[in-house]
């Protein structure tokens, strides 16, 4: 019948939209602990500076905190950039590989689709 829409097979395109769900969740993620870490030491820099805190307490201590949150951060972001194109890449030589039997099963008849 003419105008009917055949179904398509968007298994790719699912897939596709997953890795880039859990790109962006990655993303906010260290992105969060990048200005969370960047938060405490400010903070506890102001807190010093202004005598609120009379008590002595070790001055490198927030300063460390929050450079363990910003070093966390990047390497969560390093590590899931890594993943994220690994996945393509893989899905990418999959894709390659399909097209390849396809097309030597369309000219020459062979192959096992």
């Amino acid at each position: 019948m003419a105008g009917e829409l055949k179904p398509v097979n968007l298994g790719y395109e699912r897939t596709r939209m997953a890795a880039d769900r859990t790109m962006m969740a990655w993303i906010r993620t260290s992105v969060s602990m990048i200005t969370f870490g960047f938060t405490i030491y400010k903070f506890f820099q102001y807190l010093m500076e202004s005598d609120v805190v009379t008590e002595k307490f070790p001055h490198y201590a927030p300063r460390n905190f929050g450079v363990a949150l910003v070093v966390l951060g990047m390497v969560m972001l390093a590590l899931a950039i890594v993943e994220y194109y690994l996945f393509l890449r893989m899905a990418s030589l999959l894709l390659s590989l399909l097209g390849i039997l396809v097309l030597m099963n369309l000219l020459f008849r062979m192959g096992p689709i």
